[in-house]
This record gives structure tokens, sequence and C-alpha cells, in this order.
């Protein structure tokens, strides 16, 4: 039995070629075999540049190669179904860049094909150490019961030639990064909101969101809150608050690769910031950690962490949120 999976990439997107990709190639169990662009030129140079053994002028050589295993797919979001459909159909496993479709019907198409490949939604900080230390910290009780998530993540971006600012291809605030407030409250509340209120303000020219606050019903007395702009300055934080005390993850979604990271847990027996205590994490590379962990599904020796189900789900309850900036009140996200 092999003990790596062989990737290809389709699409030279910059998350893949700056991000992905590299952390792909440091992984323990993957190798990046094959990259394919439509434009075979910069197919190759993206190739010689990278490292990477194989390029191909089209998506679809690429997913003929009877020696790939896996495919990861960053596309614009308007492509992410049409072309991971496909690869699943020739036989690929994939690895889909966030967010998984354009809405919930779109992403619903998944469950028409009939494949034994395995497809997961890449939200790599779900492997990296310090989001899973805060996981473990939560549910030993550290903070007491966990009752509020609140999370910022905002960058600026007015590109009109960026396809950030393009509604056709799934552009704005809350499918950019806003899905990943989302996921904030998902993975440590290790459930699913109930209900969503949103309010969001739109480019007059782009006409996509720019700036986007929600609020998430968790039930039970569990509230997520996050704000996310791609016309404020650059921050991000989130914070995870309990009854007694609150955890901090200082760089939760573009933690440097290679480096240490810092979480901070303050028991809440001094202001500001005097009872906290650091834990420092090792040095990772979160895209990698995220490729071994979907490598390790794929040769069978654990199970896939997250399926389309739950891409499914994430893009459910965004629509609820749109939604809610026309009904202008909650919107139940039927999850």
């Amino acid at each position: 039995m092999p003990d790596s999976i062989r990737w290809g990439i389709i699409s030279t997107a910059i998350i893949g070629t700056g991000k992905v990709i590299p952390g792909l190639q440091r992984s323990a169990r993957g190798t990046v075999d094959a990259i394919a662009s439509r434009d075979e030129a910069r197919a190759k140079e993206t190739a010689a540049k990278l490292g990477i053994p194989k390029a191909y002028g089209s998506y679809e050589a690429l997913l003929a190669d009877p020696d790939i295993d896996a495919i990861y797919n960053p596309l614009p979001n308007n492509l992410h179904i049409d072309w991971s459909i496909e690869a699943l159909k020739a036989g690929k496993h994939v690895l889909c860049e966030k967010p998984l479709g354009m809405d919930a019907a779109d992403a619903q198409r998944l469950e028409a094909v009939k494949t034994d490949c395995f497809l997961m939604e890449a939200f790599m900080v779900r492997f990296h150490p310090q989001w899973l230390r805060a996981q473990e910290l939560v549910r030993s009780g550290r903070i007491g019961e966990q009752k509020a998530v609140q999370v910022v993540f905002s960058y600026f971006n007015r590109d009109p030639n960026n396809i950030r600012n393009a509604p056709e291809t799934g552009g704005g605030a809350l499918l950019d990064i806003g899905c990943y407030g989302l996921v904030s409250g998902r993975f440590t509340f290790e459930a699913e909101p109930k209900r969503v209120v949103s309010l969001i303000d739109r480019d007059p020219d782009f006409g996509v969101d720019r700036l986007t606050t929600v609020l998430a019903d968790f039930g039970e007395g569990r509230h997520l809150s996050f704000s996310c702009s791609t016309q404020l300055s650059a921050h991000q934080h989130v914070m995870l608050l309990g009854d007694k005390g609150r955890i901090e993850i200082l760089i939760p979604f573009n933690a440097p690769a290679m480096e240490s990271t810092k979480i901070l847990i303050d028991d809440g027996s001094k202001l500001g910031g005097a009872s906290t205590v650091e834990e420092i994490l090792p040095p990772c590379d979160q895209y990698a950690e995220q490729g071994d962990a979907f490598a390790r599904a794929v040769l069978g020796e654990t199970p896939l962490p997250y399926g389309p189900d739950d891409g499914i789900k994430n893009m459910k309850i965004l629509d609820a949120m749109f939604r809610s900036e026309k009904s202008g009140t909650w919107e139940a996200t039927g999850v």
C-alpha cells in the first residue's frame, strides 16, 4: 500500500501557488505532481517555479492523468462545484477551496454524484494546533461553559479587477472571509446555529458586501458574533468566552507558516490582561496539516474529518445570512 498521495492542482490561483502548494510540498503524506491552467505556458512557468514535475494546458488533461490521486481546486467560487464534480467523476479525491459553492443549491449538486472518492472543503484552520488546542481547552472546561464567540476578520481591497469584488464569481466579504467567522463558532461550540441575523453594507460600485456583521444563535444561550470586511484595515482575532475565562487566538486565520503561534488564556481575575497566561504552539504549516489529514483518509488510515455534508451545512447557514439582509430579521438556518 502507498504511504502518500499524488496531488494535481487545477488553476494557478495565488492561494494555491502562494499557500497551499508549498504546504502540500511540506506535508509528510503527499506530493504535488501536476498543475493545470487554461494557459499552458503559464502552467509550465508555475510548475518550473514551484518544482512540480508535470504541467497541463487544460483541466481535463490533468483529470485524465491516471497517476494523480487527488485534486486541489482553488478556482473562483462559481467554478468550485462544476470542476469538483468533474474531478470526482474522473475518480479523483477532491480538496475544494472554501466556500464550497455559490449557495446551498449549488453545493447540493454534489449529492447526485455517485462516487467512492472523498471531497472535503478546505478550511485549513481546523487542522492548526492553535485551533485544536483551543478546542481541547474548551472541552476540558478551562474557561467554564463557553457561551460566546467573537470574531473580526478584515482587509482592504477595492481593486475593480479582483474577483473578490465581482458578484458573478461569488465575491464579497461574507463568502470570502465571513465563512471563517461561521466556522469559528461551529468548530468551538461543536454545534450548529439555529438562526442568524445580519447587517450588510454593499459597495455601491461593485454590488458585493463590503462590511457584514452577523449574530448567530446556537441555542442554550450560546452566541456567535462576527464582523468581516473587504474595506477596513487588516485585522483578525477570535475570542472564546466562558463563565470562568476566555481564550484568544491572536492570528487565527493567516497563521504564519513554520512559525510558532500563541494563544492567550485569561481567567478574568485581573483586568487589562494581567491574569493572562500564554501558550506557545510549535511551528507548523496549517496547509500541510490539512493535506496530511486528507491523505490519511484517502489512504484508509483515518476517517475523513469533514465531508460534503459539512460544506453543504455551511452554505445553508451562509444563505440564511443573505436572506436576513433582505428580510431584516432572524432567519432559520435549516441545519
